[in-house]
């Protein structure tokens, strides 16, 4: 009587690392400009939801590894290129004029832009004529771009619809700016 035993082996699972390692290239690729940024994402959700090694290799194959010294140069360069915006952002905060939270009893929104019937009038050919409206819902404090040309800005991202704000908050109309304090 002879027995025979059969062991089913299964693909390996994906570590953190081989992940993290191929999102490293693709990220890499981009900031080289050798991959489109609808591509970056489309294949990040792809390596995020990737089971073997064999799909992270298709998605990093035709992204040639850079060598030691080049991702220390590029590395360097990225964290100098970083430092000097935060240091510019950090030196521009302090020179901001404020911008008063209105009342949290008042219960009517503060309508920001170039028209004179808005509660904040803002004089510059970047804002438009009703560019923005400051509320308080819920306990918290709400920027909602009303359509704006040039945009409105929280902490340096553009408000898409509208974005909770809070006391300290860089906030930008077109191309002025302003830091919120409470009244």
């Amino acid at each position: 009587m002879t027995s025979s035993f059969e062991f089913h082996t299964y693909p390996a699972r994906l570590s953190d690392a081989e992940r993290d390692q191929a999102l490293r290239v693709l990220r890499d690729g981009v900031a080289m400009g050798r991959l489109s940024h609808d591509t970056f994402i489309r294949r990040m959700e792809l390596a995020l939801a990737a089971r073997r090694p064999d799909e992270l290799a298709v998605l990093t194959a035709d992204l040639r590894a850079e060598g030691r010294v080049s991702r220390l140069v590029f590395g360097s360069v990225e964290a100098v290129s970083g430092f000097t915006g935060r240091l510019r952002r950090a030196w521009r905060a302090g020179r901001l004029p404020k911008l008063l939270l209105p009342h949290p009893g008042t219960g009517h929104a503060l309508r920001i832009g170039r028209d004179p019937a808005n509660g904040l009038r803002l004089s510059h050919e970047t804002v438009s004529r009703v560019h923005a409206e400051l509320s308080r819902q819920g306990g918290m404090w709400v920027l909602r771009d009303l359509g704006s040309t040039n945009g409105t800005t929280v902490n340096g991202r553009r408000v898409v619809g509208a974005a909770v704000v809070r006391e300290g908050d860089e906030v930008g109309f077109g191309q002025m700016a302003f830091r919120l304090a409470a009244g």
